[in-house]
């Protein structure tokens, strides 16, 4: 398998700067309020000295001129703080802007890469799957009888102890009857399991050299404790030739659960991200086939509100931020639609 990313957490940059707009709102909000009652404080003065200076007459015509100047002035700064606060409430909107545009696009960034993990991973599974079935080993077992079918399962153990990915590997014969396989005291399956009319088999069994490999979507193989798994599978060909007859079929097992949950763990998340983040695997029909993170909801599917793009971000009706990207695809594994999909609710969410 790949090597997968390092788990170190992300730049706090998007935390500090939400709590630095957080405190810019609060202390002008404070500060304003502040100045608006000093001012009227200083509005009520200005009235009461006009009041006084009345009563007074001539002599206090004099005072009356200064409290008039202080009450201008009190007016121009009640003028100025109103302004103040509509430009701080606009900048702080704008900042707010920002940081959930900037926040959007990193969760899409983390989708693309859990993806992109995810394809390398399973653009080796393609390669594996094509190499082995040429092994002499295999291609004997599915049509030199019961002792190269043994010989074929010793091989196939050895592999499995080095490729620790995969589950099983099975070799099946062209009535789909699996002759062989790699973990034989764990899934006795040879001469037990057919795998006639699986459509993995079937498609197997079409392809048109050794070049060309099936791969079908994640599902629960029973055969296999009932594992969620990736399954590859090609021809064995005539002599390993890529050009070959067709004499059966090599079908390989990846151990999907395992290996998705350790790329989904390896997401670049702090450790307060990781409480109120959920990054899955989506396939083409929305299902769920990879999941991190608690969610009291359908773990099983997701509606994710994709449009044309391959890459995206929107904020759902409960608040959670989304960031989504679509299979790239790796060398010649073109992908099978699926997304990467991370979903993260907002601080304040329970």
């Amino acid at each position: 398998m790949s090597a997968l990313p390092t788990k170190h957490g992300p730049s706090s940059k998007e935390t500090v700067i939400a709590g630095l707009t957080s405190a810019v709102r609060r202390i002008s909000r404070d500060k304003i309020a502040e100045i608006d009652l000093i001012n009227r404080e200083a509005t009520y003065l200005a009235i009461n000295a006009l009041i006084e200076a009345a009563r007074a007459g001539e002599a206090g015509r004099g005072f009356a001129v200064v409290a008039n100047q202080v009450k201008d002035v009190s007016r121009r700064i009640g003028q100025l703080t109103g302004e103040l606060g509509a430009e701080l409430a606009t900048i702080s909107e704008t900042m707010v802007t920002e940081l959930e545009r900037q926040q959007g696009q990193r969760l899409t960034d983390l989708a693309l890469n859990m993806i992109d993990v995810i394809d390398r991973n399973l653009y080796e599974r393609s390669c594996d799957v094509r190499w082995w079935a040429t092994d002499a080993a295999i291609v004997d077992g599915v049509i030199k009888g019961p002792e190269a079918a043994a010989h074929a399962s010793k091989r196939m153990s050895v592999i499995l102890d080095s490729y620790t990915v995969y589950l099983d590997i099975w070799v099946i014969d062209l009535e789909g009857h699996v002759v062989a396989n790699g973990r034989p005291s764990k899934y006795p399956v040879a001469e037990a399991v057919s795998a006639a009319g699986r459509e993995w088999f079937d498609a197997a069994l079409r392809t048109r050299s050794g070049d060309e490999y099936v791969a079908a979507n994640v599902d629960a193989v029973m055969e296999l404790d009932g594992a969620q798994t990736a399954t590859y599978a090609t021809a064995i060909r005539q002599g390993g030739a890529s050009n070959g007859a067709v004499t059966g079929v090599l079908a390989v097992f990846f151990d999907w659960a395992k290996q998705a949950a350790a790329v989904l763990d390896s997401v670049r998340l702090t450790n307060e991200e990781r409480t109120r983040t959920r990054c899955m695997i989506v396939d083409a029909t929305g299902r769920v086939i990879a999941d991190a993170g608690q969610t009291p909801r359908d773990t099983k599917h997701y509606a994710l509100r994709k449009d044309s793009a391959e890459t995206g971000t929107y904020r759902t009706a409960e608040g959670a931020l989304v960031g989504y990207a679509l299979t790239p695809g790796y060398e010649s594994y073109e992908g099978m639609g699926w997304f990467g999909v991370i979903e993260q609710r907002p601080h304040f969410a329970k």
